[in-house]
């Protein structure tokens, strides 16, 4: 699958009722890196058993771990772990990876780990976080239950279950794999409690809000003191569109915690949904008073009260942050946003421009020439983003690639594509406008301008993984059956420098289908979608399920493509070659 490397942000980001929550609270996360100082300071010592060939290797892998070699300080002491079945030199072996930029290193090192030391929870956790940072939810919710299984059901095991849910539900993930799992889990005494709350936050996720209220009552029947419960009860009513029920619930919550920051927040989310913005404001001035006026939560608080609609507090909350000699760049995004909903064009302009160089440089500059295009003033957004390319130069690939995208998006395509010629004379070396002269001549059909323009970028820049993928996906998607084992090639060496890119699995399996190998393209597409749930990623899989006769699967997956996706132009297309795939 190609994709473009521009992206423009949008600067309020809504969030699920769950995440301004988890910001007060002690939420599980991923465990910090350990010091670089010293990555091997708890590994546990060599001490017995050695041969001069064990030795000389693991005396290497020390020598690359001081230098700083990580990777091949790993591979040496794994060696070692299968040379001598030593969990020791195992647990070395993931320690090292680590720091070495190669997660499948890091999962080799902790599934040997857990091999030979099956008792020990710590590389159980270790791969569960690896399956996070993958966006593979399903397999850390395993293994966070063979942590408390390990745990024997003891209490530090039993707590990790609901952070961990509430992590996952923040992040998107699909919800309804982690509730089958979960409702298969026989849970313990001791995790009876803990099970029942995770398993309601995900039934809420899932849509099932009646079957979460009622598992949350006979669970308030049974411990009403249980720690998160009128939490969880409240931000699932929240989730339900409940609003006088979630505040009931954060009222009684308190009862039992008065003042608990998280509890008190929960309670004027509720206020704010309900409209009853003077209450929800005294709530909110007491959680600024509480934490020290504390900036990130000063901007969390305006968010909610911008995701329902009303302005006037969040500006309220959020101009004393904008006076300050370091106010944060998303700050000056929101007022932004806020003085354009307003209609005060010209004061959000001054706001957007006041985003410093930096990761929110270009979404202000984005929002502001947007704002100046829909309100029909498409010279004064073109007049400001050539005054921006002077003021910032570094920034100027970036500001025209901005433009381009603008133009394009109002049907000016003739002036888009001078404009880009005109950009990548003046920034030759920019990858940035060669890739999206590539994408558009691609999309257009225009195979020689956009291998040209890829070959270029690859001769800067020969480990550049988009590019790579890139062209081989074209390649492949085009079908041109004399250059399909060389667009293999282009995507394998994609996929070694970003193995768990979504974009190029899918390039993965797209280009096996391409070469009638729809077996082999099956698990590749099956790990893109369900990394990126995108409508080609789809398209490409109900493709191969039809052609590998699995009929019911392709129809269940069309029906879901057509009703997640807004546009589906690529379902559409294969629709139209596949016409017996419609229901």
């Amino acid at each position: 699958m190609s994709r473009g490397l521009f992206k423009i942000r949008a600067c309020c980001r809504s969030s699920a009722p769950f995440g301004l929550v988890m910001m007060l609270a002690s939420c599980q996360t991923l465990p910090p890196d350990p010091p670089r100082e010293d990555p091997m300071a708890k590994a546990p010592p060599v001490q017995q058993g050695l041969d001069a060939e064990g030795l000389s290797s693991l005396l290497l892998a020390e020598l690359a771990g001081q230098r700083g070699d990580y990777g091949r300080a790993s591979r040496g002491y794994l060696a070692g772990a299968e040379r001598y079945g030593a969990a020791s030199l195992a647990k070395r072996a993931a320690l090292a990876a680590r720091f070495s930029d190669d997660p499948s290193l890091v999962e080799k090192a902790a599934q040997r780990w857990q091999r030979l030391a099956p008792d020990d929870t710590d590389p159980t956790r270790l791969l569960a976080d690896i399956a996070m940072l993958q966006g593979d939810w399903d397999t850390a919710l395993a293994h966070q239950l063979a942590i408390i299984e390990q745990a024997q059901a003891g209490e530090e095991g039993a707590r990790s279950l609901v952070p961990f849910i509430e992590s996952a539900v923040e992040a998107g993930a699909p919800p309804a794999p982690l509730l089958e799992r979960l409702r298969n889990h026989a849970a313990g005494p001791a995790t009876r409690h803990d099970v029942a709350l995770a398993t309601a936050l995900l039934e809420s996720a899932n849509g099932l809000h009646e079957v979460a209220r009622q598992r949350l009552t006979r669970l308030a029947e049974a411990a009403p003191r249980l720690p998160g419960l009128w939490r969880i009860r409240a931000a699932v009513a929240l989730e339900a569109g409940q609003p006088q029920h979630a505040e009931a619930m954060a009222r009684r919550g308190l009862d039992y915690l008065p003042g608990d920051p998280r509890l008190v927040l929960l309670q004027a989310q509720a206020e704010i949904r309900q409209g009853n913005i003077q209450a929800a404001e005294a709530s909110t001035d007491a959680l600024l008073e509480d934490h020290g006026d504390n900036p990130d939560l000063r901007q969390a608080l305006a968010q909610l009260y911008l995701e329902e609609g009303h302005t006037a507090p969040a500006r309220r909350l959020l101009l004393p942050l904008a006076g300050r000699g370091t106010t944060p760049a998303s700050v000056f995004l929101m007022l932004g946003s806020i003085a354009e909903q307003q209609g005060e064009i010209d004061n959000a302009l001054l706001y957007y421009r006041q985003v410093p160089e930096g990761e929110d440089f270009l979404t202000a500059r984005a929002n502001a020439a947007r704002m100046l295009f829909d309100n029909d003033r498409p010279q004064d957004a073109r007049t400001f983003l050539r005054i921006e390319r002077l003021r910032h130069p570094r920034e100027a690939p970036g500001l025209f690639s901005l433009e381009v995208e603008l133009l394009a998006s109002q049907g000016s395509t003739a002036q888009a594509d001078a404009l880009l010629d005109q950009a990548i004379e003046a920034h030759p070396d920019s990858t940035q406008l060669r890739y999206q002269r590539a994408m558009r001549a691609a999309r257009r059909g225009n195979l020689k301008v956009m291998e040209s323009d890829l070959r270029k970028l690859l001769d800067q820049q020969p480990d550049n993984a988009n590019a790579l993928n890139a062209l081989g996906y074209t390649l492949a998607d085009h079908d041109l059956k004399k250059r399909l084992d060389e667009a293999r090639q282009l995507i394998e060496r994609a996929h070694q420098l970003a193995p768990n890119d979504p974009a190029i699995l899918d390039s993965m399996g797209w280009v096996r289908y391409r070469q009638g190998d729809p077996k082999a393209a099956l698990p590749w597409l099956e790990r893109a979608w369900q990394g990126m749930k995108d409508q080609e990623v789809a398209a490409h899989l109900i493709e191969v399920l039809w052609r590998l006769d699995r009929r019911e699967r392709a129809r269940a997956l069309l029906e879901q493509a057509r009703r997640r996706f807004a546009s589906h132009p690529r379902i559409d297309e294969l629709l139209q070659r596949l016409p017996e795939l419609a229901p």
